[in-house]
């Protein structure tokens, strides 16, 4: 079966197909996304503008037609923190779906990280004991630790790369004071999700999902994403340390030409390092593996595991363009 899972976040819209069958490995099949940050176009109130609807009303609309042009039969539509967190975020979901037919479905920052961890440990199997995952997105960082299919905690915090970057920096590079705000900020806020998750055990795998995590991974030396999803990826927290330090005196152009860093994320590349450095200081974890697994392909083993059970219904694309 031909499924898509569409995903609207703060840094992309994407739509990605995937070939699955229950108990099988999901083959992705096709892409289709846009750098489509919607944080950019929130007002002073916290409102998306209409210009911002009008702009992920189109996309939705290509990746409708884009997933019936290639034979989908399933689409499962999402958004997170971008318009969860948006004052107009329910007049902005009713536009999508009045002029698209497509229902972008809201998930808590919880079940973001929820869902997160259960690809996690898919991805990872269950030799890898307990596992710690660590997702940063553009407005959230997610937090989630577990032994089984289903995370025993999973914690979300409004930690996100680019929601840092506004609030904390108003030039690149920016000023000394302004990083060592954000540090002392992002300590101050996981200090008590560390202290929950870990009551539960220290972990055996620590694992960063996301595309920041990704990126840092490939600037601290790991393999690039042309080597394929199953090489083994690492990085080291005293790599990271370096490449944060040389990041804070970095413009914007300087970072796009960082390996595995985009000129779509390069702002918000520093902030996402003071994150995850925090991350990885405060949870005592040296080392970390990076999972090319995240929210998107646990949404789709979730729905593959609902429709063999018979408790969820495919949408086909199709019966969405009379909207």
């Amino acid at each position: 079966m031909r499924l898509g899972v569409l995903d609207v976040g703060s840094n992309t819209v994407h739509l990605l197909l995937i070939d699955g069958r229950p108990g099988a490995r999901p083959e992705p099949y096709a892409s289709h996304k846009i750098p489509l940050q919607l944080v950019q176009y929130l007002d002073a109130e916290g409102n998306i503008s209409q210009e911002g609807a009008d702009a992920l009303t189109r996309f939705v609309t290509s990746a409708r037609d884009f997933a019936i042009e290639n034979e989908a039969e399933d689409l499962l539509a999402f958004s997170t923190s971008a318009i969860r967190e948006a004052g107009n975020g329910a007049a902005v979901l009713h536009q999508v779906r009045e002029q698209t037919g497509v229902s972008l479905n809201g998930i808590s920052g919880d079940q973001e990280a929820a869902i997160t961890y259960f690809a996690v440990r898919r991805w990872q199997g269950w030799g890898a004991g307990r596992i710690l995952d660590f997702d940063i997105g553009g407005g959230s960082f997610e937090f989630s630790t577990g032994t089984n299919a289903l995370p025993d905690a999973a914690m979300s915090v409004p930690l996100g790369a680019g929601r840092l970057t506004r609030e904390f920096f108003d030039e690149q590079p920016p000023k000394p004071k302004q990083v060592k705000r954000l540090r002392k900020y992002v300590r101050e806020q996981i200090a008590p999700v560390a202290e929950n998750l870990l009551r539960y055990g220290a972990p055996d795998m620590t694992v960063g999902t996301s595309k920041t995590f990704r990126s840092l991974a490939r600037i601290c030396g790991a393999a690039p994403y042309s080597a394929g999803p199953h090489v083994k990826r690492e990085m080291h927290l005293q790599d990271l340390r370096l490449w944060t330090r040389r990041m804070e005196a970095m413009t914007v152009s300087e970072r796009s030409d960082l390996p595995g860093v985009s000129k779509a994320r390069a702002e918000q590349m520093l902030a996402g390092a003071i994150a995850a450095e925090a991350a990885m200081e405060t949870f005592g974890v040296e080392t970390m593996r990076v999972c090319p697994w995240a929210l998107r392909e646990g949404l789709i083993l979730k729905r593959i595991e609902h429709l063999a059970e018979g408790t969820g219904t495919p949408v086909n694309p199709k019966t969405l363009l009379g909207a």
